[in-house]
């Protein structure tokens, strides 16, 4: 099983404003996708935490129709109506939950949320990360990575710049 992780950040590191809003991100070059749907064709499964589900659970359509969706939460309790049988609520420890996951045949998750993709940094669990800079300073908000144990090793696999300006790394653990 593979764990990938494909997100943006603002040149100083952050994922979102401190209330969670992604109103920085570039929405004016409808005609590029950075890579990103070759990169979800890959995946076959959605893990992310509940700040994130929060987010993303008001955006229409759904933007994960046709793939597996979990949401590790000990707090949300039940899926919200408008999105019973699109996704699943997890709450066990996240070693657990992962090797769950592959013992269903999971192949390729695509992780998102700070905190989760920091847990799983920690546990050794990422295998690529493709990052994407936004040229934009926000100043605060939420961190993409948190506090780890130790170094993080990671291989540099390729760096590519868009006419936009967003600057995309590739890299594998």
């Amino acid at each position: 099983m593979k764990i990938s992780v494909f997100i943006a950040t603002s040149l100083d590191g952050f994922i979102a404003r401190e209330n969670g809003a992604l109103d920085w991100l570039p929405s004016d070059t409808p005609d590029e996708d950075y890579g990103y749907n070759d990169f979800f064709s890959s995946v076959d499964t959605m893990l992310m935490g509940r700040k994130s589900f929060e987010v993303v659970q008001g955006f229409s359509p759904f933007p994960y129709e046709g793939k597996r969706v979990v949401v590790c939460s000990r707090t949300l309790k039940e899926v919200p109506a408008e999105l019973v049988g699109k996704l699943e609520i997890r709450s066990e420890p996240l070693p657990t939950l992962i090797k769950q996951l592959e013992s269903d045949g999971v192949q390729h998750i695509y992780a998102d949320g700070g905190q989760i993709i920091t847990a799983l940094l920690e546990l050794g669990l990422v295998d690529q990360l493709i990052l994407t800079r936004v040229p934009v300073l926000l100043g605060s908000g939420i961190p993409l990575f948190g506090r780890l144990g130790a170094d993080v090793k990671l291989k540099h696999i390729q760096t590519k710049v868009f006419n936009s300006g967003l600057v995309q790394s590739h890299y594998l653990r």
